[in-house]
């Protein structure tokens, strides 16, 4: 070995890349594989998110209705039913409060959740929300329960 034959080892090198833009000599120069003229040959070209090459996209096309109303309050339903089903299971054995239903998976720690009557309960629970169905909180005080609005 010396300095007239060294090289890499073999696998360690692999740029098999084309060296564009480097003289008509190279075979790549002139147009450097970017075909003639148009945004995509120019340097710093990006196409904008839902271009259709100037015809008209579709988020243009397709018409607008309808609003949304900034003040709305979303809460997460709860069903009667559902917490029977946990007082079935002796997950809840008397007080449903946000924490449970959180623990449980039937709401996220910042929702609001509202007490909805499908379903029979049988427990006698005292049951803390943010809402509550006319229905469900009958139900609830009807099996002897309390109904507390958060």
């Amino acid at each position: 070995m010396n300095l007239s034959n060294l090289q890499p080892a073999e696998g360690s090198v692999h740029n098999q890349n084309k060296r564009v833009g480097r003289g008509q000599g190279s075979g790549k120069g002139g147009t450097s594989t970017r075909g003639h003229k148009g945004a995509k040959s120019r340097s710093g070209y990006s196409k904008k998110i839902g271009f259709e090459g100037g015809q008209m996209p579709l988020q243009r096309r397709v018409p607008k209705f309808g609003f949304k109303n900034i003040n709305r309050v979303e809460y997460q339903g709860v069903n009667l039913d559902t917490i029977q089903y946990l007082v079935d299971n002796g997950i809840i054995t008397d007080t449903v409060d946000f924490d449970v239903l959180v623990e449980n998976r039937l709401a996220t720690k910042n929702s609001l959740v509202k007490i909805l009557g499908r379903g029979e309960l049988k427990a006698k629970l005292k049951v803390s929300a943010h809402k509550f169905t006319a229905s469900a909180k009958a139900a609830i005080e009807a099996a002897g329960g309390e109904a507390v609005t958060l």
